[in-house]
């Protein structure tokens, strides 16, 4: 139990990628247009790499880190307001939701961090392995970002760890290959995206790219006016991916890392 309680941020993860796997391989939502040996490999690597990456963040700030800085110093906006403590967590975990929310969105806009981004667009297929297929560049942004808001709003530890759990928990599920019903789906994506919803987000036509930003919160994509119900040719007609690498390139690991550093429109 007490291994349980000291591992859980790792452990919780670590399950559900293993479920949504499984559940992938007997009940998938559709064909995979490239083998998944490869793709697993690339971002398995990705994993690895960002892991060094996080470790040496650790040396400057982190999530975590942040959280704790706050606390210490009684910086941030929830520290100047006597509130209770589940009014606190609640508000915080909608904000740096919405926080992401935001960067996804300039990420696609910003033609410089749309370079970095465009590596987690490239992947042929989505499934739970997707989750993880980020250029170690995005994730240095991202990490730096987040601990800005956490120290900002003065996020309490717990929470932050609770909230860095939750978003790594919606991405596998709304990027995994599993088939929901039909009601079942509508239901889920008044709260949170989907993964019929999220795909949308993955096709090679720009206008869906630029909808369904959202990662865990269904609602900001409804409020900001770029929510897409369905994609235009259909589920089974979805060409995903960037329009000019559909071809094995973005299974490849050599080829997914230097992406950055090429020419992407």
């Amino acid at each position: 139990m007490d291994f349980l309680a000291q591992h859980w941020p790792i452990i919780i993860p670590a399950m559900l990628f293993a479920i949504l796997a499984i559940v992938e391989i007997f009940m998938p939502r559709r064909r995979l247009n490239l083998p998944r040996k490869w793709r697993w490999i690339t971002h398995i690597l990705f994993l690895a790499i960002n892991g060094v990456v996080g470790r040496l963040l650790a040396f400057i700030i982190i999530v975590p880190a942040a959280a704790t800085w706050a606390y210490q110093n009684q910086f941030g906006l929830f520290y100047m307001l006597d509130l209770p403590w589940w009014t606190i967590a609640l508000a915080s975990i909608i904000i740096m939701d919405f926080a992401v929310w935001f960067q996804h969105r300039i990420m696609h806009l910003h033609p410089l961090l749309w370079r970095m981004h465009s590596v987690h667009h490239s992947d042929r297929d989505l499934d739970v392995t997707s989750a993880i297929r980020f250029h170690p560049f995005e994730l240095i942004i991202s990490t730096l970002y987040k601990s800005a808001w956490v120290i900002m709003l003065g996020v309490p530890l717990s929470v932050a760890i609770f909230f860095e759990v939750w978003l790594n928990a919606c991405a596998m599920f709304n990027h995994s290959n599993i088939k929901l019903p039909k009601r079942l789906d509508a239901f889920i994506r008044i709260f949170l995206v989907t993964p019929d919803m999220h795909i949308i987000h993955h096709t090679t036509h720009m206008d869906e790219q630029n909808s369904n930003y959202g990662f865990a919160l269904s609602i900001w994509d409804r409020l900001f006016n770029s929510y897409n119900d369905q994609p235009q040719n259909g589920h089974n007609g979805l060409t995903i991916g960037l329009k000019e690498a559909q071809d094995e390139a973005p299974s490849k690991p050599l080829w997914s890392l230097l992406l950055p550093f090429r020419n992407v429109e």
